[in-house]
């Protein structure tokens, strides 16, 4: 279970790192409509866990990046805006960053690459010259590198997040999402993603797309 407490901390020392020493204003009003927003009841995987798995993992990457607490900040905001039957989730989510961060002190510059970053999780694809888009993208798909029970479960509150969508289109639109993701020349860009998740992660996105292959059983 993600610490509410913990991540408002984990917040609040990103927001500080970020803005500098001009400062600016309390920064828990803001740590608190985010964690809000991660809390929501219609998100299944994209959960308060998913940011706290997220935030680990950009920690464990943030040697490899040029400015970490500003891709912490873009993992904050990545899945802030998050309705599933909604396509624009990562764009509204960029643009409450260009809303909040401003107002509470973060510079120009340092709001638009935090902006720049979230909407890079559209594709997950950064360029070879982009270390923090790297690590934020590696970071959030660094689930699918997950032991077999925890991918298993990965992939239920996924669908738990789809309810709505009949079982056929969910199949065929999740499978278009998995071959998206294996037809990328690599899945993770860092050192330590390419090392140590490439490979597991390929694995389990072949094994779900095999899955997804097979004939659906009718229950009646």
């Amino acid at each position: 279970m993600a610490d509410p407490e913990i991540l408002r901390t984990r917040f609040v020392r990103a927001l500080e790192a970020a803005r500098g020493p001009a400062g600016g204003p309390d920064p828990v009003p803001y740590a608190e409509n985010l964690l809000a927003r991660w809390q929501e009841p219609q998100r299944r995987y994209h959960t308060a866990e998913h940011l706290t798995a997220v935030l680990d993992r950009v920690d464990e990457l943030q040697r490899y990046a040029r400015d970490p607490d500003v891709v912490r900040l873009a993992a904050w905001f990545h899945d802030a805006v998050y309705l599933p039957d909604r396509s624009e989730n990562e764009e509204r989510s960029a643009r409450l960053a260009e809303r909040a961060l401003p107002e509470a002190g973060v510079p120009d510059g340092k709001v638009a690459e935090v902006a720049r970053l979230v909407r890079l999780t559209v594709t997950h694809d950064p360029a070879d010259d982009d270390p923090d888009g790297q690590v934020l993208c590696d970071a959030d798909l660094a689930v699918l590198a997950s032991p077999p029970s925890a991918y298993a479960a990965y992939t239920a509150a996924v669908r738990e997040e789809y309810h709505f969508v009949p079982n056929e289109a969910f199949r065929t639109g999740r499978a278009a999402i998995l071959r998206q993701l294996l037809d990328l020349p690599r899945l993770f860009r860092t050192p330590h993603g390419a090392a140590e998740w490439e490979a597991t992660a390929r694995y389990n996105l072949a094994s779900e797309l095999e899955m997804l292959s097979l004939p659906s059983v009718d229950p009646s």
